[in-house]
Order: structure tokens, then sequence, then C-alpha cells
């Protein structure tokens, strides 16, 4: 009889001290940020968010930008991240690879909660369509970008490029759409690819994109960057994450948050919404479950 006593107890120790060590862990959260523009704009535009996240859950969310778009499977496991704000092709990649869970993603200044990529040159590069592009430079993002990638090669391949190695006089990856914008606007590249939310923002403070770029192309419309949080996040937090980004229209602390971040409001996000980005790779020729998202 003592000895079932004594079996219960150390189990029941053993639960207590197994939820109290998982609480601890949850006092602190680390979320991931894809290098979609400048890094010092990224930190400013979601520091005021985590701090609302982190009041309003009552867990400190911190955040990291991560370097590259392609090391962000590799870091969201190896630095033990507890969500990330993915990108649509990084989002479908982890969904695929991690298990991750999509919650919520935000509704953008024009009221659009998806985005779609853009195919830019010069008015005065004299490029009209595919063939024009034929020997020129082009100027991609990373590899693991849907706007800035994957978009363009299936609408290359749409139109009978196979292989862009031969087909351009060269090609290289800026690393963040922004530069991307930028590499065309300055004459670093006869074409370049990004997604349209960042093409605008650049446009409202580059008055000569307006004026000397043109879109060739531009792709279907995929889902914004959301967030999705690893597979196993304790349910609790989880429901008060999603909670806090559904409601922070509703609050005027949140709506300041919303007005310095850039949105409207967060809708909620399924994986469902990124079937979208999954067609998209198909047409590039690109297999998720096993595609090598590192740039060359």
């Amino acid at each position: 009889m003592k000895r079932i006593v004594l079996a219960i107890l150390v189990v029941w120790a053993f639960s207590v001290f197994s939820a109290e060590a998982l609480a601890a862990q949850q006092k602190e959260i680390l979320i991931g940020l894809i290098p979609e523009m400048n890094v010092f704009k990224q930190r400013e535009r979601f520091k005021p968010l985590a701090d609302y996240l982190s009041k309003k859950t009552g867990v400190k969310v911190n955040i990291t930008i991560l370097s590259r778009y392609g090391n962000i499977i590799d870091r969201f496991t190896s630095e033990k991240m507890d969500g990330a704000f993915f990108g649509s092709f990084t989002g479908a990649l982890a969904i695929e690879k991690l298990g991750v869970v999509p919650i919520a993603r935000p509704m953008n200044l024009d009221g659009s909660t998806q985005y779609w990529g853009y195919i830019f040159v010069r008015k005065d590069s004299g490029i009209r369509n595919v063939g024009g592009m034929k020997g020129k430079k082009m100027a991609f993002v990373e590899k693991a970008t849907t706007a800035g990638y994957v978009f363009p090669v299936a609408y290359l391949k749409d139109n009978g490029v196979t292989d862009i190695k031969s087909f351009f006089h060269e090609f290289y990856f800026t690393g963040s759409h922004d530069a991307a914008v930028y590499a065309v606007l300055d004459r670093k590249a006869d074409i370049g690819a990004a997604k349209h939310s960042i093409y605008d923002r650049v446009r409202k403070v580059e008055p000569r994109v307006d004026k000397e770029m043109t879109i060739l192309a531009e792709s279907v419309k995929v889902p914004s960057n959301g967030l999705c949080v690893r597979k196993g996040l304790d349910p609790q937090l989880q429901k008060k994450l999603k909670e806090a980004l559904l409601t922070i229209d509703k609050n005027p602390e949140g709506k300041v948050v919303l007005e310095k971040f850039g949105g409207i409001k967060f809708i909620e996000t399924t994986v469902e919404d990124y079937k979208p980005v999954f067609v998209l790779a198909q047409k590039a020729g690109i297999d998720i479950k096993k595609y090598n998202w590192r740039n060359e």
C-alpha cells in the first residue's frame, strides 16, 4: 500500500514539476520576422506589435529578424522559435516541413489581406514582354519568396523559358523586396520582381517609380505575411495570441499599434489560405516537400 501511495506521489510531483517547467518556459516566446524590407524599418514596424502582444498575453514576446529568407526553416528549429510572421512561400514550406499552425494575418491599408507579385522594368528599357528580357539582367529577391522568385519563374515557364541561367545574361538575389525595386530604379538590373505592397511602399517615397518604371505582369493573390506558431505551442497561449490579434482594431491602444504597423486589422488565417502558393510552386516546377530553398 505504501508503495502505491509513494508511486502516486511521485507521479503527482512529476506532473506538477512538468507543468511548472512548462509555465516557466512560456514566460517568454520568440517570434521570427522575414527580411522583406530594410531590417531597421522592419524592427520599427513590428516592435510596437510585439509589446502589445506581450501586454495582452502576459508573456513577453521577443522578435528576431532573419538575415536571409533562405534559412528561416533551419533557424526556426535551431533557435526554438515559437512562431514567425512567414511570407506566403516560407509559410507553405513551414506548414509542409514543420507542421506550423497559421493563426492570423494583417489587413493592409488598401483593404487587402493578400498580396501579389509584380514583374517590372524601366520604361526606357525597351522591354515590353518576355522576349525582350532575353540576355538581360534580372533581380530576384530570394529563392524562398513567392513574389520575388516563385512567381517570376512560373511566369517565365508559362512563356516558354525553361532555363533562366541560359535565358538571362545575369541574375542575382537582392535579399529584400525593396532592394529589388531599387535595383531596377537605379539601373543595377533590367528586370525586377517583388511583392506589390513593398513596391507600393517604395513608390510612395520615390516619385521616380511611377515616372520611370512600368509593371509588365502580376501574379495571383496569396496570403499576406501571417503569424504561424509552432506545433505543440501551449493551446491557451495560442488562443491568447490569436484573440489579441483578431481584436486589436477594437482596442484604442491597439489602433495606435496598427497605425504604426501599417494595417487596418488582423483576420483569421488557416492552412487552406495557402493553396494558391502550392499551385504556383507546382507551375514553377518546385516540389515544396523536397525544395532546397537556399540561394546559390
